[in-house]
């Protein structure tokens, strides 16, 4: 029989459980909370990813770049526009302020 050696075997990384009042990226849905903001807005009207992590928790600044992760896939779905000076940017290009806008 053999055994597994440390290179092969598996590992399992743990992620410690998230203190009360803290921001858990993993429970919350992004993308539905972006698309949510949108449709609140005038038709080509655009938001901050900042108004998106802030609507989610009094700690928004950690959520910054999963937000902007989550809009980069909205665009790849065909649901979202990244634009920068009223602009629309590529995402895996866009460098400083964004502005997120329904396509």
């Amino acid at each position: 029989m053999q055994t597994a050696s440390p290179t092969t075997a598996s590992t399992c990384v743990l992620r410690p459980r998230p203190e009360a009042g803290s921001v858990d990226t993993g429970r919350v849905d992004l993308e539905a909370a972006i698309l949510q903001l949108l449709a609140e807005r005038k038709p080509g009207a655009t938001i901050c990813p900042s108004e998106v992590a802030r609507a989610q928790s009094d700690d928004w600044r950690p959520l910054m770049e999963p937000v902007r992760e989550a809009a980069r896939s909205l665009v790849k779905k065909g649901l979202l526009q990244i634009t920068q000076r009223g602009s629309v940017v590529d995402p895996a290009s866009a460098k400083g302020p964004i502005r997120l806008r329904l396509k």
